[in-house]
């Protein structure tokens, strides 16, 4: 049973890896100049002289795009997946819960004051402004929770700071001097365009350590998953580990409002497919599957984004949402019947 279970849990992670090379493929392939695989294998394997315009798309443009919303999707789903931890709730996620709002109004207060005082931002700041103002949102929802017993008056207290967040974001940018404040409007919506390499490198940096160091609490979150107090009889400093979690979860998603804007539902509903994939919640599968998932849904709902209508390109969150929500509605239906049953 034991190698039967392995052999499920391999085929499932190769699945996704089969997925992820489609989907990169494709990515590749497609867009508002679909490109033959001819010009792609040489834009990937000759010189730069030798591939032209194809060679500049894929290399400048197409690259970068596709391996930040791989890296990007990666850590948003890892982000939710600690948070429904912390929270012990499934509806628990980044964009639901206001933290990646507050995460677009400290990164749209950076970039309006570095736009009209003519300050370069690079990706360490534009990180560290997102880290800011995730925390402070995070701070909010704890407060919140310590007082709030309904994950549902939590959920809907994280909406409305949404609404806060993207309104004083939308009246400084109203109010901003500099035309190239257009920018923040695109950028505050989701959009994984206008990567650059030197993006990718700091995206990479912060997603891998985010990755790893959720992989060290693997342990201690199983022992949590099963009740603080058998997480502390197993030795689980709680107070500590939960500090981990709001900082590993703050930093991922953080870094993904930083560079694309906030996306919306991909944490709350990647680990949730991931879990029906896997046929397990245990942490050490679940923590690099929801890692890959989030990679190949983002993959997929960029793809859709500037394909569907090109040359016109969608929102990423709205077409994050189409996938997304319903995954969040089956899940409130499903726990507002189990309560149902318990009352019965």
């Amino acid at each position: 049973m034991r190698g039967k279970a392995a052999g499920k849990l391999a085929c499932s992670f190769a699945f996704l890896g089969v997925l992820l090379a489609a989907l990169f493929l494709a990515g590749l392939h497609y867009g508002s100049v679909r490109l033959s695989a001819g010009e792609i294998r040489a834009a990937l394997f000759q010189g730069t002289g030798d591939s032209g315009a194809a060679g500049r798309i894929v290399r400048d443009i197409r690259m970068p795009r596709i391996l930040a919303a791989a890296l990007l999707g990666g850590a948003l789903s890892v982000s939710g997946y600690l948070l429904q931890t912390f929270f012990a709730n499934p509806i628990a996620g980044p964009f639901v819960l206001g933290i990646s709002s507050g995460a677009k109004l400290s990164v749209s207060l950076l970039l309006i004051v570095s736009v009209e005082k003519g300050i370069f931002t690079g990706s360490g700041a534009m990180i560290l402004a997102a880290f800011a103002g995730a925390l402070v949102s995070m701070g909010f929802v704890l407060a919140l929770s310590g007082r709030v017993r309904s994950m549902s008056v939590l959920v809907v207290c994280g909406v409305m700071l949404s609404y806060v967040c993207s309104a004083i974001t939308d009246f400084l940018a109203a109010f901003a001097d500099d035309a190239n404040i257009v920018n923040l409007h695109n950028w505050s919506m989701g959009s994984f365009s206008g990567i650059s390499w030197e993006n990718v490198r700091a995206m990479a940096v912060v997603a891998m350590a985010g990755l790893a160091g959720a992989l060290a609490l693997a342990k201690p979150i199983g022992a949590y998953r099963l009740g603080e107090a058998y997480a502390q009889s197993v030795g689980v400093n709680i107070r500590r580990f939960r500090v981990c979690l709001v900082l590993l979860s703050s930093i991922l998603s953080a870094c993904v409002t930083a560079f694309a804007g906030p996306v919306s539902f991909v944490g709350i509903a990647v680990p949730h497919l991931m879990k029906g994939l896997f046929r397990t919640t245990g942490p050490l599968v679940m923590i690099p599957g929801c890692f890959l998932g989030g990679a190949a849904f983002c993959l997929l709902c960029d793809l859709i984004a500037r394909t569907a209508f090109a040359p016109t390109e969608l929102n990423i969150s709205s077409v994050t949402a189409v996938f997304g929500a319903p995954v969040v509605i089956y899940l409130m239906l499903r726990g507002s019947r189990a309560r149902g049953g318990r009352e019965a």
